[in-house]
């Protein structure tokens, strides 16, 4: 695998620690702004609502630059929202300043995913998307509570600065491991990037991101009382709990890599079969701590290892603006935590019992294995009529070429064509 892909993972690694760290951060940062943790529960929004927005637009506007250069202006964007987040004086400036933050990482993911499979042979495209999904799958793991404890020990800005430093070490890797002249997006323009978006089998592959992630979400939004309220843990020991996620994520996300290559749609159905399994035996899991904890490790495991899959297959389906596609699958990735974050509050406000988010979790997998299935009949269906039309084809090509000559009983004629 080229080294260019460590760069793409260092940029991850930044990304993934900015965008999650904000939820162990916000008794800090309510107090030292005077608000309340409702109010600076916002901050997490405005992270996600920039995402959302800067995914999609900023890889239309980028489409025809080349995606080096694009990548750094990404990164330097993301240097300076989480600059201006640590100097922040107030609570305004900081919410904006979470928006900015947000703006580029789904088109750094989207315009890197293009720029990994890139740089590698077809059979290995999903393994280097996984790769640079490592440099995430690891933020969870090692960045978070790392720049956690910075910012309960040294104070909220201090996380923010040091992610910055994160984002200036990944334009270092980016300008020297990826090559200046590894390429140009698409010469369409912003409306020929639109119109390949448009078509049914890439909207069907983002409502399987959508579908897929947001089991996950509605979920893992209300692990935390599951671990203490229904397991038994202790408060002090979800961070830890939450650490073991981020290692079955890893472990998925690699392993969901070297699958796909081998089979890009098995791999998705297997994955999104095993999350609705898992998700439908919390209930059972999370009688014992020991079971609770296997569970949020497989929970990881079955969620990521559709990462790559989904990743890659929005991209196939939009092949004449992939760079978009894949930020837009990103901006699917951020709907489907709101939505399942949503969806499972909505089962817990409802009385019915703490695991009850994990159950409408397993209730959305099963919409994404349906949807995804009606991708597949789709994808079927357009393959059968080109096949036909192909056959169709051959066979009035072989007549065009069949000489049209003159009944036998004017042999004494020279044949001529009518």
């Amino acid at each position: 695998m080229p080294l260019a892909l460590l760069a793409l993972a260092v940029g991850a690694f930044g990304i993934g620690t900015t965008e999650f760290v904000m939820m162990g951060l916000l008794p800090n940062v309510a107090d030292d702004l005077h608000i309340s943790i409702p109010s600076a529960g916002h901050l997490v929004s405005a992270y996600a609502l920039g995402v959302v927005i800067g995914a999609p637009l900023l890889a239309a506007l980028t489409a025809r630059m080349p995606r080096r250069r694009v990548l750094v202006a990404l990164m330097v964007l993301f240097v300076a929202g989480n600059a201006v987040s640590a100097a922040a004086p107030d609570y305004h400036l900081l919410m904006a300043a979470r928006f900015v933050s947000g703006l580029p990482h789904g088109a750094f993911f989207g315009v890197g995913a293009v720029v990994a499979t890139s740089l590698v042979a077809p059979e290995r495209k999903a393994r280097s998307v996984s790769l640079m999904f490592l440099g995430l799958t690891v933020a969870n793991v090692i960045g978070v509570p790392i720049a956690t404890l910075m910012g309960q020990q040294l104070g909220w800005r201090a996380t923010f600065l040091a992610v910055s430093a994160i984002g200036l070490a990944a334009i270092a890797a980016l300008l020297l491991l990826v090559p200046a002249d590894h390429g140009h997006g698409g010469t369409g323009g912003l409306r020929g990037e639109l119109k390949a978006l448009g078509s049914l089998p890439v909207w069907l592959s983002l409502g399987t991101t959508v579908a897929g992630f947001g089991a996950l979400f509605a979920a893992y939004s209300y692990v935390t009382p599951m671990l203490t309220g229904t397991a038994g843990f202790a408060e002090a020991s979800v961070t830890l709990l939450l650490a073991l996620f981020g290692v079955g994520a890893t472990a998925g996300n690699l392993l969901g890599g070297r699958l796909a290559d081998r089979s890009l749609r098995g791999t998705l159905f297997g994955g999104l079969v095993s999350l609705g399994l898992v998700l439908a035996l919390f209930p059972v899991l999370m009688r014992a701590e020991w079971s609770a904890a296997v569970a949020v490790v497989l929970l990881g495991t079955a969620a990521f290892i559709t990462g790559s899959p989904l990743q890659l297959m929005v991209m196939e389906k939009a092949s004449a603006a992939p760079s978009l596609a894949s930020s837009a699958n990103q901006a699917a990735f951020n709907l489907a935590n709101a939505g399942g974050a949503r969806i499972g509050g909505l089962a817990l406000a409802a009385g019915f019992g703490l695991t009850s988010p994990a159950v409408a979790g397993a209730a959305l997998a099963v919409l994404g294995i349906g949807v995804a299935g009606v991708a597949y009949g789709v994808d079927l269906r357009r393959a059968r009529a080109v096949a036909a039309s192909a056959t169709t084809g051959h066979g009035l090509l072989v007549a065009s070429h069949v000489p049209d000559v003159v009944p036998a009983s004017d042999a004494g004629e020279p044949s001529r064509r009518r």
